[in-house]
């Protein structure tokens, strides 16, 4: 984008920085991060269009849009084609003590206003810390644009002391998701080892550590306890593929 026309206007700075990316991410072949960028991009193209009365200023514009959106629009089909043919494998590894991995942060390119059911598999959500961790993930999920009506959760029972704790917890979260019009579906595995996140979309996510890939925070009062791209991480590593057919789980 030529600074000298439109990157010096305050308005068009988000803008030229958030496309600027996207042509970054584009040329190291990392389409599917691009695309968002272009879009989003492109959205803020567009808004300061509609606040230009200058003719040049908008011919410009307009040219810009055009010729981002050409390019969103190709990586869109070769992305759908490689969907299709099953092909799709993108792999994020996250290093120890590693942050910016929040689950907004890592999911929110998959889910859509189309999520409408959700199938997680972690043989550990039993503890207080893991519970939390399965709250604020069905809390992502009800936020726009997903429309998820469905939560499928298949874990493993805890035998002992936290039995109760686990119990009470799932079904205080069942009822508040009840409250939002989501029905939580809970199921209990003897045998369960795989992590595994899909979206009725097609997306699958395989994490490693399943949800719970979060450090301890330092304290109650320190950064991270609250917003988990603050929040240091163990080390483990993201699997994403895209299926044409999601599996139940």
């Amino acid at each position: 984008m030529a600074k000298s026309q439109v990157g010096q206007d305050p308005d068009c700075r988000a803008a030229v920085t958030v496309l600027s990316r996207a042509v970054e991410l584009d040329s190291e072949s990392r389409y599917q991060q691009a695309l968002v960028c272009y879009q989003e991009g492109i959205d803020l193209l567009l808004q300061v269009r509609k606040g230009t009365q200058d003719h040049t200023k908008r011919c410009y514009l307009r040219e810009k849009i055009t010729y981002y959106m050409d390019r969103a629009e190709d990586i869109k089909k070769y992305l759908d084609q490689v969907k299709e043919d099953g092909k799709y494998h993108k792999q994020i590894k996250i290093e120890e003590n590693a942050t910016g991995f929040g689950y907004e942060s890592l999911f929110k390119e998959y889910l859509n206003g189309t999520v409408t059911e959700v199938w997680i598999e972690d043989p550990y959500i039993r503890q207080t810390h893991q519970l939390y961790n399965f709250l604020r993930f069905c809390e992502m999920l009800i936020k726009k644009p997903c429309k998820v009506k469905t939560v499928h959760l298949l874990t493993s029972l805890d035998e002992g002391c936290g039995k109760a704790q686990q119990s009470s917890g799932l079904e205080e979260i069942k009822e508040s998701l009840s409250s939002h019009g989501v029905v939580l579906d809970i199921k209990y595995s003897s045998s369960i080892h795989d992590r595994e996140i899909r979206f009725n979309n097609g997306w699958m996510i395989k994490i490693g550590r399943g949800l719970d890939y979060f450090k301890k925070p330092q304290g109650r009062f320190s950064l991270g306890y609250c917003d988990f791209d603050l929040r240091p991480c163990h080390e483990t590593t993201v699997d994403i593929f895209h299926n044409k057919h999601t599996q139940k789980i």
